[in-house]
This record gives C-alpha cells, structure tokens and sequence, in this order.
C-alpha cells in the first residue's frame, strides 16, 4: 500500500491541508470530498489508484486541518471553493487532472467543468449529486450538520459516525476508526466535537442559487461518469434521468447503498479505475 504525504499549501488567503497519494510524475487525480467530511475518507481509495495517478486529497475549507473561513457566507460556497481548487491545480503544475468528486466534490467538480477553467479536468466522475438538491435532502443534512454533537470518548464518536454516515455502504473497521481519528478535535471543555466549522451550512442559504445549476450543467463538454447510490435522496432518479439527457450525457453505475457511495473496498477501486479508463478512451 502506499504510504500518504501531506502538504499545508497557502491558497486565497487560507491553508489548504491535502493528503497526497502516489509519484507526483504519475497522472494527476484529485478526489474530493463531501460537505462535512475531510479528504481522508479516500484513503483506501486513493492508495489503491496511487499505482498509477498522482492522487490528491484536498480538505475544504472550514474542514479538517484546513483553515477555516472569518467571511462564511462569501467563502462557504461551491464558487468560491471551485477558486481554491482551481489554485491547487496551479499549485501543483496540473495543465489538468482527472476529478472525482463525492457530493459537494462533485458540485465542485460540476462547477469548474461549466466555466472558463473547464479545459483543466481532463474527465469527471460526479459521486451522488446533480444539479438540483431536492429540499427534503437539504434539511436532512442540515439537521445533523449545523448542530454537531460532543462526545467524552473517541469511542462514542466512532459509534455515532458509523450510525449516521452508514447509507455510505459496507466498509471494513479500519474505515470506521480512521474515520474517527481524522474527524475530531478537542474541545476546551476536554470534550471532542466533529473537525468542521458549523457555518458551513451557510451555503444553503447565503449561496442558495449554486444548488440548482442546470444550466451550468448543460454547458459541461467534459468526459462524464454519475455515480448513484440506490437509496440516495440527494441524487434522485428523475434527477439523474435528466442528467443522462443532458450537457455531457454521462455513463451511469448505480451501488447498492444510500448518499453516497464510499468506494473504499477493492470493487470500489476497481470501477472507478475503469470509469477512467473508458473516459480517457472517450475524451
């Protein structure tokens, strides 16, 4: 397995931590994460495609060991997210890089293949998200993500992730420790809360117009895979029925689980190294 390295990159005034996979002279790849994850979640992922890309695994801004932001309702939003990563590509030399994106990734990913930057993704892979968020989706997540929970032990932290992050799909318990490990920090009470900065919600209303962009969408010539999973609420199947009829009229794979796939087992590696193949063969 390869052994990550991590970096803390300045970018638009923030510091950008990425967990990075691989020989930087293998092909670029940059795997990003959901709304209130961190890149570590592609760990196993990553480690597997490392044999042959140079893998990329950014946190967000507000997450994990990235900054978090004094201007939220301007830089908690998927615009403003698309210009750090956008900087990153720069930061790393990447003319362009294959993208796969897991929920707010993949809005990320739909973002800068729709605008002037489209030429730097050389593929797409959009894991669990459309253009359009249905409400009922957007208040389940609010729920449980602007008002974090503490936990008096790593343990009961553990518990709780792997209550509520289940719709990813079976994963194997190093997953779930990890997961754990790299989703936390200490509080001044002693106590432990999630690594995230509670105002990221904030984009669901301070940037309410990004969360449908069809017409964005319509515009995306790049090479395209939509991965669904089969219980989403996020990714609906009328949604994902236009997705294939319209802009770059994606391939899709639909995996037995709910929002959103993790593809952290060896079948998970497996399809997503065929979906880029197929799309280097189509672009």
């Amino acid at each position: 397995m390869s052994i990550p390295r991590f970096a803390l990159i300045p970018v638009m005034d923030h510091e950008i931590h990425v967990t990075e996979w691989g020989d930087p002279s293998g092909r670029p790849l940059v795997m990003w994460h959901g709304l209130a994850r961190t890149g570590r979640d592609f760990d196993e992922l990553a480690a597997a495609l490392s044999d042959r890309y140079f893998v990329i695994c950014p946190d967000t801004i507000g997450r994990g060991l990235s900054s978090w932001s004094t201007n939220p309702e301007a830089e908690y939003s998927v615009e403003y997210y698309a210009g750090i990563a956008t900087d990153l590509l720069d930061h790393y030399g990447f003319a362009s890089a294959d993208w796969l994106g897991t929920s707010l990734g993949g809005l990320i990913g739909m973002r800068i293949a729709s605008g002037p930057q489209a030429d730097r993704l050389s593929s797409l892979i959009i894991n669990d998200i459309g253009p359009e968020i249905p409400q009922a989706a957007i208040d389940r997540i609010v729920t449980y993500v602007s008002d974090p929970p503490e936990f008096a032990t790593v343990s009961a932290a553990e518990a709780w992730l792997r209550a509520v992050y289940r719709p990813f799909g079976p994963a194997p318990d190093g997953y779930w420790r990890r997961m754990a490990r790299t989703s936390l920090r200490r509080l001044d009470s002693g106590k432990l809360a999630l690594h995230y900065d509670p105002r990221i919600t904030v984009q669901f209303t301070a940037s309410r117009a990004e969360l449908t962009s069809w017409d964005r969408y319509a515009r995306i010539k790049t090479p395209c895979h939509v991965i669904r999973g089969r219980t989403s609420d996020l990714l609906t199947t009328d949604i994902l029925d236009l997705m294939r009829q319209r802009g770059p009229r994606p391939d899709t794979t639909e995996i037995d689980c709910g929002h959103a796939p993790s593809l952290v087992t060896p079948e998970g590696a497996d399809l997503i190294r065929s979906i880029l193949h197929r799309l280097r063969s189509d672009g």
